[in-house]
């Protein structure tokens, strides 16, 4: 048997590296169990061998001005870009430009959390009664709808209408309907991370998949199989980052970790209240920026080669984005929702036929050349990923304080972090994540005796 450690976490995501290196810093040894063969969890960037390119398999965009993100970003002096570019909707079979998100926008500011709670799908069929009737309505309605599901990879008949009230409130505090990114992608904030943790004296340990945690209000035993073999170890306190889907995982599944004895009711009711988003993405690199050259019908006088989002009510993908303001040859499509369930599970090549037949209808190219154009093609399966069971968390209806909840210490030796736990709104991303990690760090250093803490 290994010698306590102060402190165990489990998961090496944003919000466990984050922790992590606050506790090493403090004095505590930490100790970090990760399950895949990397660290970072959803924050998975690779560089194109064939570019020099950020290909993200999962993170990508910087919502607005979080300081969790940029003071790091910007102490290092790292490059950090704004996406801009313009918006292209495809309805009506044609292409045309497209103010899709101030429409949105006014669908949305008319959600009240002063009222009972409901699904935005039921808010959507009080606000526009009949719309099947009215084309403009029914439009606007459709819009609402592909915008609540593809952003926040929900399902509209469970996100809550006080939820998304929370984030929207949130996400003006630091301007979050602006994209930015930085230039290697997450992977500038991922080594950043990794460097304090190293400085903090943190160990990391990959390939370690936990399976059980015995724990009393003294300390916690972890019991778990690393490369394979039986591993164990026990520490003073536990901090548990894993993803909201992993921890909602029945028992027996690959991913879940059995708790001994069960984690409190208060727990357990919290998980019922939140939901796991869908979502999965194709990265295709191509040879050529050929949409530099489209045009839309009607619109001869311009072409695509401003095209940062490309929207749609495609049946498999969507929503395509652009490198913009980066001139690279590459389209990112984002398939939520029920268009993830539908390609979940499935392979490469069935992913990459369904990516380039939405492309070739929305853009009115033929599918032969595009194959020919493809250089490269990337994705990821979240959902049918063990580790993580899904993109990110949301609010589903009366998930009202499910988030507080959820991040509580039990007994001052199990602690809870991760983007599902923040109380802020900003659930579902990277900086909601550290903000939660810093957060469980606070509360771990506050349960030990000043004399032990450097």
């Amino acid at each position: 048997m290994s010698k306590i450690t102060d402190v165990i976490v489990l998961g090496a995501g944003a919000a466990g590296l984050t922790a992590a290196a606050e506790l090493g810093r403090a004095g505590l040894s930490v100790t970090v169990l990760e399950a895949r063969d990397r660290i970072g969890g959803r924050m998975f960037t690779r560089i194109d061998p064939g570019s020099g390119y950020p290909i993200e398999f999962g993170a990508e965009f910087i919502h607005g001005l979080p300081p969790e993100i940029w003071e790091p970003l910007q102490s290092r002096k790292v490059e950090i870009k704004e996406v801009h570019g313009e918006s292209w909707c495809f309805r009506n079979e044609k292409l045309s430009s497209c103010d899709f998100f101030s429409q949105v926008d006014e669908v949305l500011q008319r959600m009240d959390d002063g009222s009972p709670d409901e699904s935005f799908l039921s808010f959507l069929n009080r606000l526009y009664p009949a719309a099947e009737l009215n084309p403009q309505k029914r439009e606007i309605r459709q819009r609402a709808l592909d915008y609540v599901t593809g952003f926040n990879a929900a399902n509209p008949a469970k996100i809550g209408v006080h939820w998304l009230v929370e984030s929207m409130r949130a996400e003006e505090k630091i301007e979050g309907n602006r994209p930015f990114r930085s230039r290697r992608g997450y992977l500038d904030l991922l080594e950043i991370q990794r460097q304090e943790s190293g400085q903090a004296g943190v160990v990391e340990q990959t390939e370690t998949i936990v399976e059980a945690v015995q724990w009393s209000s003294a300390h916690a035993n972890v019991s778990a199989r690393h490369s394979g073999r039986p591993w164990e170890q026990t520490a003073r306190r536990l901090l548990v980052t894993l993803p909201l889907g992993v921890l909602q995982a029945a028992p027996g599944q690959q991913g879940a970790v059995r708790f001994v004895p069960p984690l409190p009711a208060t727990k357990l009711d919290a998980l019922g209240k939140l939901e796991m988003g869908k979502a999965i993405r194709l990265t295709l690199r191509f040879q050529e920026r050929f949409w530099d050259t489209l045009s839309a019908p009607g619109e001869t006088s311009r072409n695509l080669s401003a095209m940062s989002f490309l929207l749609s009510q495609d049946e498999w993908f969507p929503t395509w984005w652009t490198a913009m303001p980066d001139k690279m040859p590459v389209l990112v499509g984002w398939a939520p929702g029920h268009c993830a369930e539908r390609l979940s599970g499935k392979g490469q090549s069935f992913v990459l036929e369904r990516g380039l037949g939405a492309l070739s209808r929305l853009l009115g190219v033929e599918r032969r050349e595009l194959e020919k154009l493809v250089d490269a093609a990337h994705f990821h399966d979240w959902q049918n990923d063990s580790f993580s069971r899904g993109a990110y968390s949301y609010g589903a209806v009366g998930s009202e304080g499910a988030q507080k909840a959820l991040g509580q210490p039990v007994q001052n030796t199990l602690f809870f972090a991760g983007e599902a736990t923040d109380t802020t709104g900003h659930n579902g991303t990277v900086h909601g994540a550290i903000a939660s990690g810093r957060r469980a760090a606070k509360e771990i250093l506050a349960g030990f005796p000043k004399q032990e803490l450097a």
